[in-house]
């Protein structure tokens, strides 16, 4: 297997489901890069540099993952990084669907760079960046959902609303 994988995502916020399948990535590569993106079809939560944060927080302690972002393509990101695969989770069926079209994209724009489809954790799977944004938003708590310092994070901005 390659040395180096890209994990790219919008991560708004950063969720348990999310920090396993990088720990776990983080076993298999010699070098794991969360690859922060923008989607402009979503309305963030989080800006880039604040989720930038939050990711530095969240792996301070794996010691061959660092976070950078995509300012456009994620296969011209691994090219410029020197990834030799992307990293996705996939949590069920229309995951995958999605992920495999993705992939094949990915491949034509970039023979050199191959798609790793993880599961997730069984029980983590439920678990959302959407489904977290709703709970913290009506006021609830995320804390079984997120690491410990997107708790904090969700907590200081829907303290402010």
């Amino acid at each position: 297997m390659g040395t180096h994988v890209l994990f790219p995502g919008t991560f708004d916020p950063p969720t348990l489901g999310h920090l396993d399948l990088v720990r776990r990535a983080a076993r298999l590569f010699e070098r794991v890069t969360i690859g922060l993106a923008e989607n402009p079809a979503k309305q963030a939560l989080f800006g880039v540099p604040e989720r930038l944060a939050l990711w530095k927080e969240c792996t301070a302690g794996l010691a061959n993952v660092a976070v950078a972002r995509v300012p456009g393509l994620v296969v011209a990101t691994c090219e410029e990084l020197g990834c030799q695969a992307v990293l996705r989770g996939v949590r069920s069926v229309t995951d995958y669907d999605f992920e495999v079209q993705m992939a094949g994209t990915n491949r034509a724009l970039a023979p050199g760079v191959d798609a790793l489809l993880l599961p997730s954790a069984p029980e983590l799977a439920y678990i959302t960046s959407s489904l977290v944004r709703q709970i913290a938003a009506l006021g609830g708590d995320c804390s079984k959902l997120v690491p410990p310092p997107v708790v904090v994070a969700l907590r200081k901005r829907f303290a402010r609303t």
